[in-house]
């Protein structure tokens, strides 16, 4: 997978890049993550990005100018390489020039990162670490100046019901997210497939392990018993119990969605 995200701030990202599954998916080759300045689009001496809202009110909006600037020339510098990588002739860089080759597929998945998107559950998750190429913007300041959203129609996409400073804060959320889905990142596939929200609205059961006892508690004897079936039916009682006990009976929300 390629992923390219679009950010004011790429210094944030360099040490996100070098730890932990991004650096072992990386190493593995199946990432290519790479972080670009929306700010190399700009065409003024003070690289502005930013400017007053129309009708008034506080704060900056990101202009349209910068960052479709940005996605497209992003788009276009990924289609060359896959055609360069494919040994087919590159298209012309002058824009006036119509390239006679067809952009190579895949077409990626651009995605704006803001307050007002989708809300980013799992299976979304799922969903993206299917596609082949994922183009990130991160918001900043007030938002973004619609006609971005007019122009590139992207997938908006929101962490959580909450604002931070900005997309540079969701951006690892989302990736991190997406890149432990992708086959052959984790050591044990089964990581992925038994973890809350998988499969079904369940969170996690508990985990243990050593030592048997701490500060007085001990480890479930179902756990140390080595009966697989006993601790997979107590695995399963223990996730609804504290989906229960966290978020609500799981039927409650089944059964107003197939009233709605």
């Amino acid at each position: 997978m390629r992923i390219d995200v679009l950010t004011l701030f790429p210094e944030l990202f360099r040490g996100f890049a070098e730890t932990a599954l991004i650096r072992i998916a990386r190493e593995k080759g199946l990432l290519d993550v790479r972080f670009r300045d929306i700010r190399d689009h700009t065409r003024d001496k003070h690289r502005t990005v930013d400017d007053r809202p129309f009708g008034g009110g506080p704060g900056m909006v990101l202009k349209p100018g910068p960052v479709v600037s940005a996605v497209e020339a992003t788009v276009a510098a990924g289609r060359f390489e896959d055609e360069a990588a494919a040994g087919m002739p590159a298209a012309p860089n002058s824009p006036e020039v119509k390239s006679p080759t067809p952009l190579m597929e895949p077409t990626p998945c651009i995605i704006l990162l803001s307050p007002q998107g989708r809300r980013l559950d799992q299976p979304l998750l799922g969903e993206l670490a299917r596609e082949r190429w994922l183009v990130v913007v991160c918001g900043h300041y007030e938002g973004f100046d619609e006609r971005i959203i007019e122009t590139l129609d992207p997938l908006e996409l929101s962490i959580g019901d909450y604002v931070v400073s900005g997309g540079e804060v969701a951006a690892p959320v989302l990736i991190d997210g997406v890149v432990r889905l992708i086959p052959g990142v984790l050591g044990d596939p089964r990581s992925a497939e038994e973890e809350s929200f998988t499969g079904d609205d369940l969170l996690d059961y508990p985990n243990y392990t050593r030592p048997r006892e701490f500060r007085g508690l001990e480890v479930p004897e179902v756990l140390l018993s080595g009966d697989h079936r006993r601790v997979a039916a107590w695995r399963a009682e223990q996730a609804r119990l504290r989906t229960r006990e966290r978020r609500g009976d799981p039927a409650d929300g089944a059964e107003a969605d197939s009233k709605s």
